[in-house]
C-alpha cells in the first residue's frame, strides 16, 4: 500500500501520469472531432460550438456569462458563439426572469438529439478502444478516472 503511494507519487513527480492523462484528453478531442464529423448536422460544429451545447445540456441551461467563463471566452465572444448555434436551431436564448440583463442558453430539442448522437458515437469508438485493450480496466482504475473526471470537472 505505501509503495503503491510512493509509485504515484514518483510517476506524478516526473511528470508521467501528467503526461499519459494529455494523451488520453488529445485522444478524447479526436474522438469528438471524428463523432461530430460523422453525425449529420454536427459535421460543421467547431469545438467551441460542440462545448457549448455540452455545457448547456449538462446544467440544463445556462447564462451566457457562466457559459463563457466555462469555455475561456469573453462575454461578447461566447455571445456571438451563441448566435450561430442559435441560427442553427441548436439552442434558443431568452432574458433571465431575475435578472433582465442576463440571457439563458438553453438547448433545443434538436440540440438534444444533436449532443445525444456524438455522445452516442464517442462512446463507441471509446468501448471499440477498450475492447482492444489487454485485460479492461480494472475496479481501482475506474475509480481514479472518476475521481480524476471529478477534479476536471469545472472544465466539462
Amino acid at each position: 500500500m505505501v509503495g503503491d503511494a510512493v509509485a504515484g507519487a514518483n510517476a506524478i513527480g516526473d511528470g508521467t501520469l501528467v503526461f499519459e492523462i494529455e494523451r488520453l484528453l488529445s485522444a478524447g478531442i479526436g474522438i469528438t472531432a471524428i463523432a461530430l464529423d460523422q453525425t449529420p448536422d454536427a459535421e460543421e460544429l467547431t469545438l467551441a460550438q460542440w462545448r457549448a451545447l455540452v455545457v448547456a445540456a449538462g446544467n440544463e441551461g445556462v447564462r451566457i456569462g457562466e457559459l463563457a467563463t466555462r469555455l475561456g471566452l469573453s462575454v461578447p465572444a461566447a455571445s456571438r458563439l451563441v448566435r450561430r448555434v442559435e441560427r442553427r436551431g441548436f439552442v434558443s436564448t431568452a432574458r433571465a426572469e431575475d435578472d433582465r440583463r442576463a440571457t439563458n442558453v438553453t438547448l433545443t430539442a434538436a440540440g438534444r438529439r444533436t449532443v445525444d448522437a456524438v455522445v452516442g458515437r464517442r462512446r463507441r469508438l471509446i468501448g471499440l478502444a477498450l475492447e482492444r485493450s489487454q485485460g479492461g480496466p480494472s475496479e481501482r482504475a475506474v475509480g481514479l478516472l472518476h475521481e480524476l473526471a471529478g477534479q476536471l470537472g469545472d472544465y466539462g
